[in-house]
């Protein structure tokens, strides 16, 4: 395998995005991915929503910057929008950490706008349970089409791209670096200035292969539920907050919706960083894939709104959730862009929130 200037590790819409970014820039690029196609992993299994900063009622600035990307995913990525539909936001009355009116004041202040629901949806909701629902502005991306267009923009960049290819280790070599690597049909080394880290749920794998310092991470192993949903329900994506509580948003790239609950969506938890021990994220995803927390997702879900009650299930969806553990406290979402002190060069990248992507751009 060629050499490049830069080789970008994961090919996610992080990865593919950078290696675009770095090839407007001049560089000579390599992409690597160890699946067989882009946009395969956590680009795909994720409910596409396109944050307009509704989600984060307490984290203003993350709130901010999603109002801001927004229009610029929108705009950018027009052909790969979900047409129609509507969105609602609903506030459970008990154990929510917000309430009806902080939630207001909350997009008020980063200037997303809301109006009360409509009578005609308003009635789906038990008023036992919701405090208030409202229509918003938010939208839900197709990650089929989102592929396609990134595999046509990585073309026509002249970005070369080489599929189930496992990065190994990283160690310097001259002045720059070199990357360990396996793949289908060999395996060996190539060498680069600078390496993007990309990998998202494998990055501190790759971290600590490579000797170098792990990041404070929180892997979650998280179940979301394909579902085909009633028809009163179809044009709808609904998300009832602000604890734990769930979201149901059409699901494009399976024509039907996703359900995720966040009590019951992550099925293992734990953290990573400096002194502790590593566990493979992929094979505790290959440890949980055998069963299902359908049955109380549906049960809780539909105390709120109880057509969900009778969503027919079709299939799990099983992935690896990373955030940074600081995210855990003030359920913000940054971005981190760190080059490891003891191989320069290689950047480690991570983000969230697919809007975050302008961030990591912006940063770089």
């Amino acid at each position: 395998m060629k050499g490049a200037d830069v080789i970008v590790l994961g090919a996610g819409l992080y990865g593919c995005v950078l290696a675009l970014e770095m090839r407007r820039r001049g560089a000579d690029v390599l992409l690597l991915d160890r699946e067989r196609a882009i946009l395969k992993r956590a680009s795909y299994v994720n409910q596409g929503r396109v944050h307009r900063g509704y989600h984060y009622p307490r984290s203003v600035l993350t709130g901010l910057r999603s109002r801001v990307n927004y229009p610029r995913f929108l705009e950018d990525y027009a052909e790969c929008i979900v047409p129609g539909g509507q969105s609602i936001y609903a506030v459970a009355r008990a154990f929510s950490n917000v309430t009806a009116t902080q939630f207001e004041i909350f997009c008020e202040r980063i200037g997303a706008p809301l109006s009360p629901a409509p009578m005609s949806i308003g009635r789906l909701f038990d008023e036992r349970m919701i405090e208030a629902a409202y229509l918003v502005e938010e939208r839900e991306f197709d990650a089929r089409l989102l592929a396609s267009r990134l595999e046509a923009d990585l073309r026509s960049g002249a970005v070369r791209f080489e599929s189930g290819i496992e990065a190994r280790c990283i160690r310097r070599s001259g002045k720059g670096l070199e990357l360990e690597y396996r793949g289908p049909a060999d395996e060996g080394t190539v060498a680069a200035t600078r390496i993007l880290n990309c990998t998202y749920s494998g990055m501190n794998k790759l971290i600590a292969a490579s000797h170098a310092d792990p990041l404070p991470l929180k892997h979650e192993v998280t179940e979301m539920l394909v579902v085909e949903v009633p028809p009163q329900l179809g044009p709808l994506g609904i998300t009832v907050m602000c604890g734990p509580f769930f979201s149901l948003l059409p699901f494009a790239p399976e024509g039907a919706h996703l359900l995720s609950h966040v009590r019951y969506t992550p099925r293992t938890s734990w953290t990573e960083g400096p002194g502790k021990a590593h566990r493979d994220p992929d094979a505790e995803l290959d440890r949980l894939r055998d069963t299902s927390s359908f049955v109380h997702m549906i049960q809780d879900a539909q105390r709120y709104v109880p057509l969900i009650g009778e969503c027919r299930y079709r299939r799990s969806l099983f992935e690896v959730k990373t955030v940074l553990t600081a995210s855990e406290t003030d359920d913000s979402r940054p971005i981190l862009i760190q080059e490891s002190e003891k191989l320069p060069g290689l950047v480690n990248v991570i983000g969230s929130k697919i809007d975050n992507v302008y961030d990591a751009l912006d940063s770089m």
